[in-house]
């Protein structure tokens, strides 16, 4: 029998990919731009074609991997993935380099929900599962910190030209790591099935989601206008009647894209609704905060980049150590985690101001991401824990889609009540009103993931006898 552990670390070299190309490209958006000869609007639809591209897909993902297999469909997305990245590195004008970008969000979509649902059935006992969802937490982190890092270190190089291809071509040896690993340590493991597939509901699905992430990402980078209201109105109607279409083809006995099942465990429903709010929070923090500290602050962009890493520090180091706490004390340590949160978010308010020594910044930051690592591993643990091995990769697909669709909802929603309050002039106080206001309504986001959580069951995380 293969280690486990071995599996684990195949499995979250899909999840490393995926977040890592998420933020490898900010830092280097510049340096591209000029190359390239890109407009602003070519550079908007570059970044954001990713995450388009990402949650579109995510609930069929899943769905292809509990029908064809979740090892076989991880590795063609780790293919996939590897070129469209050789795609984004060759592209010498801004539509292949769209293109390429959003075939890379179609890949991770592929991959990121069967390295949740495998992490389900590779380790079927709650204690392992818990350390296992720890260093899946460890891994955004590390995304997170190793996609800005790597962003800013490739830009920088001056032996070859046009050094910010090599953000791409980094994805080549990890890609071809992963995916000769895959082939000899994972299992495969599938629902038993007729393998027929709901190709309608793949499209209404996809048209759907993207249609309503395409609006949100494009609102993110200018006005908010009627298009994308047009847009999330035609989105929410395909999705309601792909919802309605998803219950007459259970009914009737045919193939179905999105079990509908999934709704009718309690966990479940309380982990997407702690996901969603605690994201809508999370990326809506992180996008006002960097305009705070450059703006409003005055803290130029490395600065800024390097207290921001004392946040991912301490996010790493609480996903370390947070899986023993939490078989030990359960959702109380879970709920202190959000408290510290809440406690971090109002010290900001309070004493981020203009003379605010950069050791304050780094130790608030640092606390803040002890606080962050502490709660994001076991909210999909709360999600998934009651969905049978059968629905898993489905599940998986849902949770991430909810959380996805939440972050860019939230610098959306979020980032207009800041820009609200900040009016057209701002001078510091300006700024110092508009941050104070967002964080409040952070903490509202997060008290309602606290809901939540209170309500699941008091012995759900906790270690098992």
């Amino acid at each position: 029998m293969k280690s486990d552990s071995l599996k684990l670390i195949v499995i979250l070299f899909g999840q490393l990919l995926t977040i890592m190309d998420i933020f490898i490209i900010n830092v280097s958006i510049p340096s591209i731009q000029h190359d390239i000869e890109a407009s602003n609007g070519e550079m908007q639809l570059i970044i954001s074609s990713y995450l388009i591209g990402f949650a579109s897909f995510l609930i069929t993902g899943g769905r292809l991997g509990d029908l064809y297999g979740r090892k076989k469909i991880f590795i063609i997305g780790l293919l996939m993935f590897m070129l469209s990245s050789i795609g984004c590195g060759l592209a010498a004008g801004s539509v292949l380099l769209i293109i390429s970008r959003f075939v890379q969000g179609c890949s991770a979509a592929l991959m990121s929900p069967q390295v949740l649902s495998m992490i389900q059935i590779v380790f079927s006992k709650h204690e392992q599962r818990t350390k296992a969802m720890g260093w899946y937490g460890i891994t955004i982190g590390a995304g997170t910190i190793l996609g800005q890092f790597l962003g800013g270190y490739f830009s920088s190089l001056t032996f070859m030209k046009e050094p910010w291809r090599l953000i791409f071509y980094i994805n080549i040896p990890v890609c071809l790591l992963a995916v000769f690993s895959g082939i000899r340590i994972l299992n495969e493991s599938k629902t038993m099935s007729t393998g027929k597939f709901d190709r309608i509901g793949v499209v209404l699905l996809a048209a759907g989601l993207f249609s309503f992430t395409y609006a949100l990402t494009m609102g993110e980078h200018k006005e908010f206008g009627m298009i994308n209201i047009i847009l999330i109105i035609i989105s929410v109607s395909i999705l309601i009647y792909f919802i309605r279409n998803q219950k007459s083809r259970m009914n009737k006995g045919k193939p179905y894209l999105m079990d509908l099942k999934l709704f009718s465990f309690k966990n479940f429903n309380l982990g997407i609704l702690a996901v969603s709010f605690f994201f809508i929070m999370l990326d809506s923090y992180f996008y006002i905060l960097a305009l705070f500290f450059q703006e409003g602050l005055k803290i130029n962009p490395l600065a800024s980049g390097e207290i921001i890493v004392f946040q991912g520090m301490g996010f790493i180091l609480a996903s370390v150590v947070s899986p023993q706490l939490i078989l030990l004390y359960g959702k109380k340590f879970l709920i202190s985690g959000l408290g510290v949160i809440i406690f971090i978010l109002i010290l900001q308010g309070c004493l981020f101001t203009a003379k605010a020594p950069f050791l304050l910044l780094y130790l608030i930051l640092f606390i803040h991401g002890l606080g962050v690592g502490s709660v994001i591993p076991s909210l999909a643990n709360i999600a998934l824990s009651e969905i049978p091995g059968k629905l898993a990769g489905n599940a998986s697909g849902v949770y991430i889609t909810f959380q996805q669709i939440a972050a860019i909802a939230g610098i959306i929603l979020i980032g207009s009540i800041f820009y609200y309050f900040l009016g057209t002039e701002p001078l510091f106080d300006d700024y110092r009103k508009a941050f104070e206001i967002t964080l409040f309504t952070n903490i509202i986001c997060v008290i309602i993931v606290i809901i939540s959580i209170v309500k699941t069951p008091a012995d759900l995380l906790l270690k098992r006898k």
